[in-house]
């Protein structure tokens, strides 16, 4: 409790029962019981603060209705759950009449965060995070250079946000590693003891990161119910998902942010999940027949480079979204601290987040990850080994959906001219849809393609209300 004193409530009583049993046994910790809602509100200080953790949606709704009856003006009611973004604006609006102050608060670390400090993303009032800053940054996960992993980020709905970004790049980051771990599997044929070594020196590198140190743990676990191998031979090859990866990359079609990385991670999950499908089509759809032979340690140098750079792009994409909804919602949420609440206590935490933390401290305009000058250099330096090992997985029949994307987003994003001049010309041509020119920007042209294309008028207002990316 860091020495604030908390009352608890739950629906269960028995569940209350074991909190306070528990904290009495740790330590004699400062937890108070409550019979009843009313009777948790009552013991609370004015002007009171709540935080709630309940599954997302309606149960949400319902735990705020039954607490705002009986609480007054200038409470608060902090949500720490994955939440739509929307419906904590709505909540919000909702509890306005009241007086009520309402804010998203994004909670990342599991189980490990619980107990040594969680990153913490609030989004809501400024005047309401004042009033539970010094609780936040207290409970909060402690980095020696950059302070607690907690900090406002902007009004309601930020929070939400930065946290559903957050979870889409977690996303990105399991799948880049779990494609490295297929590479040295089935390619490079190591042992998961050998593997869990590699994972593990990587961790004293530039790739250091909770998901690297988690992994060799992993990988290293045997399996206590045969007694035979390793557990992860034992795990039933279906990803599970909650649902803030899938709002990430709606969120990315929504604001015209490109986020291939994480696209392609969900994409893996949801085909992970035809279990019985992919087990039918392994008896017909054939392999490649020619396989490249590798030699062990260039491949795994290879890999090491292609990681880093995937990960930096899978970054890259997600501030950029991060950057989008902030600009179009007038949120003003500063990129740089993103990284600084991640890199402590969350899922995401890893050394190149020192990196991006100073890339946007000291531009917060800068456009894109992939420009700032250390990570331009990071990357030109692996492209090399990264188009080895995409051609290796393509070559050998191996999927690697993140590591290629990764590649294709950084090969996309660093061409100053693309085919999309074909594409929109195709649009003009079925559709009427215009083009600009480059020899006359800002005007629209539309073309007669062939005899059957009429004169379409003025094209300038042929394309009005039309959502064109810019």
């Amino acid at each position: 409790s860091h020495g604030f004193k908390v009352c608890v409530g739950n629906r269960s009583p028995s569940k209350v029962e074991t909190t306070v049993d528990r904290a009495k046994a740790e330590g004699n910790l400062p937890i108070i019981a409550s019979d009843t809602v009313e009777d948790f509100v009552r013991k609370l200080k004015k002007p009171r603060k709540v935080v709630i953790l309940v599954q997302a949606g309606k149960p949400v709704d319902d735990t705020i209705d039954k607490l705002s009856e009986f609480m007054d003006k200038d409470d608060l009611i902090i949500d720490g759950g994955n939440e739509w973004f929307p419906n904590s604006i709505q909540r919000a609006k909702r509890l306005e009449p009241k007086g009520i102050h309402f804010m998203g608060m994004g909670i990342s670390g599991g189980e490990e965060g619980a107990r040594n400090g969680p990153s913490l993303m609030p989004g809501g009032p400024k005047e309401a995070y004042d009033s539970v800053e010094n609780i936040l940054t207290t409970c909060a996960a402690q980095v020696e250079r950059t302070g607690p992993c907690a900090g406002y980020l902007g009004p309601v709905g930020s929070g939400n946000y930065v946290k559903m970004v957050h979870n889409g790049i977690e996303y990105g980051d399991m799948q880049l590693i779990a494609e490295v771990f297929d590479v040295m599997k089935q390619l490079v044929g190591m042992s998961n003891e050998e593997i869990a070594d590699q994972f593990e020196a990587w961790n004293k590198t530039e790739l250091s990161s909770y998901l690297i140190e988690i992994t060799y743990k992993i990988l290293r676990k045997k399996d206590d119910k045969t007694g035979k191998g390793h557990v992860v031979d034992y795990v039933l090859d279906k990803t599970g998902m909650k649902g803030t990866g899938r709002w990430t990359i709606q969120e990315g079609a929504e604001r015209g942010v490109a986020i291939p990385t994480m696209a392609a991670a969900l994409d893996a999950r949801m085909l992970s999940a035809r279990k019985e499908e992919r087990v039918a089509a392994s008896k017909v759809l054939n392999p490649p027949t020619a396989k490249e032979d590798v030699v062990k340690d260039l491949v795994l140098d290879d890999l090491k480079a292609a990681l880093y750079a995937s990960k930096v792009c899978s970054y890259a994409q997600g501030l950029s979204l991060i950057k989008a909804a902030s600009d179009e919602f007038g949120w003003d949420v500063n990129l740089s601290e993103c990284a600084r609440l991640w890199m402590g206590g969350c899922i995401i935490r890893a050394e190149l987040l020192t990196h991006i933390y100073t890339a946007f401290d000291e531009n917060k305009d800068l456009p894109n990850l992939l420009v700032n000058p250390f990570f331009s250099s990071q990357i030109n330096d692996r492209t090399q080994a990264w188009r080895r090992v995409v051609a290796l997985c393509v070559t050998n029949g191996i999927a690697c959906p993140s590591l290629c994307s990764s590649l294709t987003y950084f090969d996309t994003y660093r061409r100053a001219q693309l085919p999309a001049s074909l594409t929109q010309a195709q649009r003009d041509f079925f559709g009427g849809h215009t083009y600009e020119r480059i020899d006359a920007p800002g005007e629209r042209f539309h073309t007669a393609w062939t005899d059957a294309h009429k004169d379409i008028g003025d094209a300038n207002q042929r394309t009005a209300g039309e959502n064109v990316q810019v």
